[in-house]
């Protein structure tokens, strides 16, 4: 195994771990509580114990639907406005201007029909290699119904956006730029801002796939001038649920596709189709909160950290695809190991006691600009992964 670097001594390097507290942290997890180290976090995160809590608690006192004139349904009604105004806070836009669904993907694809009434035949939307399927498949479709022309952005060797390439595939007859915060694949963020003013510039709307970076560092829509932005909590330690911000003026302007009773305030509660999962609600907020109480400088400084000792420590036998260091990306690498499958790699790190990933996950045109038919195996580190862990992995590595 290659020597760890010695950029940061190990007396730095404890500082600035301890900083989080990570047994602390870890004790608010039930769920670490096993022989497994959770490196599978870009599918989908564990939960903290309080956001438990919060589900069973709704289920147990609050359970019912909305308008009713009775007790349950009053704490309901409450708790709706309250995961509005926490959705609110946690990507800084207003309460009506959020949206909730099942997923990213469903609303994804529920919120561009909506825009698609506004699109004419030869309209063109412009996405990136870099983005999962969640936000390219709802434009092609979209294209494949109206006529639309949809465009990739390409990708540069090392995985970034190839910014010059979009900005070069947009004309006056662009509608939308789609492009994600940061790869699901290989972990390479994108300057939202720059893609959102190149996006405005050519009098389109900047649509932004945020689930894979919500995890990893704080958001603010009005800072990055967004229009659009897509997130998933189950991704940053809350339940299976989307969440979608839309600036009022839009949700304004679009016609939903909804059933007739359904009201049409608060804004986003237009777009949101059938009973919402209250209990799910109720876990969000709790994450939201979870999220507050650790701090994004805290979590920023010790992802940072583990991730540069992944890579630092990667063994030869290992190829990496994406950004050799962690400047410009998020703790997310998708590598393969000579010799043998993903697949491979993955079960048999499994077997031993490491949660990874294997394949494209979703990310399809990544996968395909890098030549790689079988995907890659993929670690994601979050902030409740350890020192240990980190190396425990790297040894397990070196020794396929």
């Amino acid at each position: 195994m290659n020597r760890l670097s010695n950029d940061l001594s190990d007396s730095v390097l404890s500082v600035s771990i301890a900083a989080l507290d990570i047994a602390a942290v870890r004790g608010r997890f039930s769920a670490l509580d096993r022989g497994l180290a959770f490196f599978d976090g870009p599918g989908g995160t564990q939960v903290p114990d309080e956001v438990v809590e919060a589900i069973a608690a709704y289920l147990r006192g609050s359970n019912a639907n909305l308008g009713g004139p009775f007790e349950t349904s009053r704490r309901s009604d409450l708790l709706i406005g309250e995961a509005r105004r926490a959705a609110a806070g946690f990507l800084g836009c207003g309460a009506d201007e959020i949206v909730f669904g099942a997923n990213m993907t469903t609303l994804s694809f529920a919120l561009t029909r909506a825009l698609g009434r506004e699109l004419s035949p030869g309209d063109e939307i412009v996405v990136t290699r870099l983005d999962h399927d969640g936000n390219v498949a709802p434009w092609l479709e979209l294209g494949r119904d109206l006529g639309a022309v949809v465009r990739f952005a390409e990708i540069r060797d090392d995985t970034s956006l190839d910014v010059d390439d979009l900005a070069a595939q947009l004309s006056g007859r662009t509608r939308v730029v789609a492009f994600p915060w940061a790869s699901n694949a290989v972990g390479t963020l994108v300057d939202a801002a720059r893609v959102a003013e190149l996006a405005h510039e050519a009098g389109a709307l900047a649509w932004v796939d945020a689930v894979h970076y919500a995890p990893h560092g704080p958001i603010d829509v009005a800072a990055a001038g967004v229009d659009v932005l897509l997130c998933s909590p189950y991704k940053f330690y809350g339940p299976h649920l989307g969440v979608a911000f839309a600036r009022a003026e839009l949700l304004e302007r679009w016609r939903p596709y909804k059933v007739r009773p359904q009201a049409d305030e608060p804004l986003g509660h237009r777009f949101e189709t059938g009973t919402q999962p209250h209990e799910l609600l109720a876990g969000f907020v709790a994450a939201v909160e979870y999220i507050d109480s650790i701090g994004w400088d805290a979590i920023q400084a010790h992802e940072r950290e583990l991730g540069r000792r992944f890579l630092d420590g990667l063994p030869n036998s290992c190829r990496l695809y994406g950004l050799a260091g962690m400047e410009g990306r998020v703790p997310t690498f998708a590598f393969t190991v000579e010799d043998r499958s993903p697949r491979a790699v993955a079960e048999e790190l499994g077997e031993r006691g490491f949660a990874v990933w294997h394949g494209n996950y979703y990310a399809v045109e990544v996968m395909e600009r890098l030549g790689l038919s079988e995907g890659a195996v993929r670690v994601g580190i979050v902030h409740y992964n350890t020192v240990d862990e980190v190396d425990r992995l790297l040894r397990e590595l070196a020794a396929l």
